[in-house]
């Protein structure tokens, strides 16, 4: 669950570098409460008022996480609209998502995966 939280806590911090797994974790985190909620709307009968809100609170974060994730595999946030392009761009974002950080340092900043955060 830090996992989740430590992206809410960076906000919209747009710089440095975010493993795999803080970006992986984020969005099943993201996932499952975004499918309570809709439920909850669903019985509610709030009319996807309350998973909106949701989405809207997340929004910011989300992309902060992205454009971090893209930051690790060494390319730039800009990259985050590629998805604007139908079909092919959501394949491509989802490639680089998925593949495995640069080992180095890069212009982003060090490898998070020397980085200890939690002992």
């Amino acid at each position: 669950m830090h996992w989740y939280t430590d992206v809410l806590k960076k906000y919209a911090v747009f710089s440095g570098r975010a493993r795999r797994k803080e970006y992986w974790m984020f969005v099943l985190f993201n996932f499952i409460i975004a499918m309570v909620l809709a439920v909850v709307d669903a019985l509610a009968g709030a009319g996807g008022i309350i998973s909106g809100l949701y989405t809207l609170a997340v929004l910011i974060p989300s992309i902060a996480v992205g454009v971090r994730r893209l930051h690790d595999t060494g390319r730039s946030g800009w990259w985050m609209l590629i998805a604007l392009v139908p079909l092919v761009g959501s394949i491509i974002l989802l490639v680089f998502f998925a593949s495995e950080g640069e080992h180095n340092p890069n212009a982003h900043g060090p490898n998070p995966k020397h980085v200890q955060a939690y002992p």
